[in-house]
């Protein structure tokens, strides 16, 4: 069955023709200041056949959240960034630059630009920020963290299912290049898919906001509400994280 699972901030589970990818793993109950708002079900991500990592930043590339995997799991990331997951035991390791391509299964993986930083703070470590192109009975694309771009509606032909960021971990964006609602939709706009599932929201808080903080649910409103302004033919679907859809 081909289904997308949404387990919070950027990590989906993608179920495509048999093969089973996981996004950007962020897994911990918590991240230094943060919290999350609901714990993962470890057993549904035991048994993927790789991870794609999209950047550099802690809360795409969490090597804590890596180590909960099997070590014999292959891991994807940016051209730059191998020797980090090697360190802790991956013997996988692809690294991809924009435009290289990845074979699972069935499936064609294609890396693709993203507008965003690269850097891993406090280390030596950089490399490109991503996004994926992933292709097989479905396309799907996953964005990673990005800006808008020049570019963007060139990414895929024909496009099922763009998993778009639409916000952060706390009450604004964070440093650096992002989608927020308004530039989400507009994205839309550009990619034309059938159908969109928003990710990066509503999942961690810094621990001084309470469960019920504005930002853990008030984005996703913001964006259904611009998309259907701005691309009303795109079927939004909204999953709150651990929710899964049949594709």
């Amino acid at each position: 069955m081909n289904a997308v699972a949404y387990l919070g901030h950027a990590t989906v589970l993608i179920e495509l023709d048999g093969t089973k990818l996981l996004t950007d793993p962020l897994l911990r109950r918590r991240v230094t200041h943060l919290r999350r708002a609901s714990s993962v079900e470890m057993d549904a991500v035991r048994e993927v056949d790789a991870v794609l990592i999209s950047h550099a930043h802690y809360d795409h590339l969490d090597l804590r959240s890596l180590t909960r995997l099997d070590r014999s799991v292959r891991i994807v990331l940016p051209v730059g960034l191998g020797q980090l997951v090697r360190r802790k035991g991956f013997g996988s390791v692809t690294e991809v630059d924009e435009g290289d391509e990845a074979a699972f299964g069935s499936l064609t993986v294609r890396a693709t630009h993203a507008e965003h930083g690269g850097k891993r703070e406090f280390s030596r470590a950089r490399g490109p920020a991503l996004g994926y192109v992933i292709e097989g009975s479905r396309t799907i694309y996953f964005a990673g963290d990005t800006a808008l771009f020049d570019g963007m509606d060139a990414l895929a032909a024909d496009l099922d299912v763009a998993l778009l960021p639409i916000w952060g971990w706390g009450p604004g964006l964070g440093r650096g290049l992002h989608l927020d609602p308004r530039g989400a939709a507009e994205a839309l706009r550009l990619l034309r898919p059938r159908m969109a599932i928003p990710i990066h929201w509503g999942t961690y808080r810094p621990m001084h906001h309470g469960a019920g903080a504005w930002f853990l649910r008030e984005p996703v409103k913001a964006f259904q509400r611009e998309a259907a302004a701005l691309a009303p033919e795109v079927d939004v679907r909204v999953l709150q994280p651990g929710e899964r859809l049949s594709l």
